[in-house]
């Protein structure tokens, strides 16, 4: 080994970050990948994985979900652009509001006389 490798050596051994064992290069960012499985139905939440830009997940994402021909069509989405509603106020969030029971089909009776219904 000459000796400018074994300087280069040490110096990038010698880094704080190196030394406290942090990884040289930021952390990639997290992606959720979506997958349709054939022309006509909807994309399905496959799984997370991690890819430093679009691209590169989408070409992951069919490497790890897509490997036996499953999907037609790949949603990559960057994690911490999705908002979710609060598992815990499911109650108050997804209850219909008072006097709006016209909304679902059970408020309405069947009439008489009327033929396939």
């Amino acid at each position: 080994m000459a000796t400018g490798d074994q300087s280069a050596m040490a110096t990038a051994a010698g880094t704080p970050a190196a030394e406290a064992g942090a990884p040289e290069r930021a952390a990639w960012p997290l992606w959720e990948v979506f997958v349709r499985p054939s022309r006509g139905l909807s994309h399905v939440h496959a799984g997370p994985l991690h890819a430093p830009d679009a691209e590169m997940a989408v070409r992951n994402a069919r490497d790890l979900y897509t490997r036996r021909n499953e999907g037609v069509s790949l949603w990559v989405v960057p994690a911490s652009a999705i908002v979710a509603s609060d598992p815990a106020a499911k109650g108050a969030f997804f209850e219909s509001p008072e006097g709006k029971g016209y909304r679902h089909a059970m408020y309405y009776k069947k009439s008489e006389g009327v033929k396939h219904l």
